[in-house]
């Protein structure tokens, strides 16, 4: 990892996370990091957003940005064209692959709390009994029994342990489910379960494709486990000061955290006006 500067800025494209990258507290966008998109955006970049978060618990910041290209959502499962209001392509997982990963998963480790993303551009997010939802800004469903969790076709499940903290779980989860699913952290108390091969890199290459734009043109901007996958497929990949211990192994470069628009730090250098 490095902080030096870029001397000039080779990239078109500009793959950013949300929370914890260019979310501040209160799902904003400063008007400082909303001016940096906008003069990069000016001189030629295209700005794509790359979320854990499904399509319905991410238009309302799309709203607020006036973000009117594709965004990849779900952890890379959707590719959501927002000018249209539409999918242009989704990966649903598998509802019997993924009980049977909570199976084996708990036969390991003990009862773990599941919630699940519903797949579909107004689909709701369902929680199961012990899940403790920590974003304020999310809407959910609560359900009384864990089977009311499959009632329709989903994307992800997101999983907790009463005891185990986040690292933990990730590397029990890995390690048990092998290829079985995908599991990655995607935030403070956010473990979660995909389809087999699905990552935020899965994604943005899918998207970057239709947008006519290559990994060697590609910056990315993130703060957990979860975009490293994106970090790897992008030519240069910044972690926030606030990121995750295994994003900054990998990065490229360190920019201040999200509370002190790092993006915005990086993207003045890089498209000055």
């Amino acid at each position: 990892m490095t902080s030096a500067p870029l001397s000039a800025s080779p990239f078109a494209l500009i793959a950013t996370d949300l929370d914890g990258t260019l979310l501040r507290a209160g799902d904003t966008v400063s008007a400082r990091s909303y001016a940096a998109l906008a003069t990069a955006r000016a001189a030629g970049a295209q700005h794509i957003i790359v979320t854990g978060r499904p399509v319905p618990q991410v238009r309302h910041v799309l709203d607020d940005l006036g973000y009117e290209g594709l965004a990849v959502c779900g952890q890379g499962a959707q590719v959501y064209d927002t000018a249209d209001a539409r999918l242009l392509h989704s990966v649903a997982l598998d509802r019997e692959l993924a009980e049977v990963a909570l199976g084996k998963i708990e036969a390991e480790i003990g009862e773990v709390y599941a919630a699940v993303n519903q797949e579909g551009v107004d689909a709701e997010m369902l929680i199961g009994p012990g899940y403790r939802m920590w974003h304020p800004h999310l809407p959910t469903v609560r359900v009384r029994r864990r089977c009311d969790l499959w009632a329709a076709p989903i994307n992800k499940v997101l999983l907790q342990h009463p005891e185990l903290d986040d690292d933990e779980l990730t590397r029990v989860a890995r390690a048990v489910v092998g290829d079985l699913v995908n599991v990655t952290m995607a935030g403070e108390h956010t473990v979660e379960l995909q389809p087999p091969g699905v990552s935020k890199a899965s994604g943005l290459a899918l998207a970057a494709e239709v947008l006519g734009v290559g990994p060697s043109s590609t910056i990315a901007f993130g703060d957990m486990p979860n975009d490293i996958p994106m970090f790897a497929w992008a030519a240069h990949g910044v972690a926030m000061a606030n990121a995750h211990r295994e994003l900054v192994a990998v990065a490229d470069e360190l920019t201040l955290s999200n509370e002190q628009d790092g993006i915005a730090v990086v993207l003045e250098r890089l498209y000055p006006g």
